[in-house]
């Protein structure tokens, strides 16, 4: 009886590798809908970081419209006047989208 039940589960399993493809599948899947995109959004930040010029007008990362006063490359600091005499500095990853670029798209819709 227990060489029946045996060959029957044998039977019933079907293949092994199953599984493990499914589990490529869904790697897969999440990577070309979540990771990638999130990839190349970075990429794009991390270009716009680095062509930062004196007189850009910057949206940051807390949400603050200002225009870029100076740029020190080597402590990667940007000073950004966000009111008429107000110049805050601040690290230059936290600068994350163009305004004039970021206005055009919202006035666009």
């Amino acid at each position: 009886m227990n060489t029946t039940m045996f060959l029957a589960a044998q039977q019933a399993g079907g293949s092994s590798y199953m599984p493990l493809l499914m589990m490529v599948a869904i790697f897969a899947i999440m990577w070309f809908f979540m990771i990638r995109p999130q990839q190349k959004k970075q990429k794009e930040i991390r270009n716009f970081q680095n062509s930062l010029q004196v007189g850009t007008k910057v949206i940051t990362g807390g949400g603050i419209h200002g225009t870029v006063k100076e740029i020190d490359i080597a402590a990667n600091i940007v000073a950004v006047e966000i009111a008429k005499g107000v110049v805050v500095r601040m690290d230059k990853g936290y600068v994350f989208a163009d305004a004039t670029a970021a206005n055009a798209t919202a006035q666009a819709k």
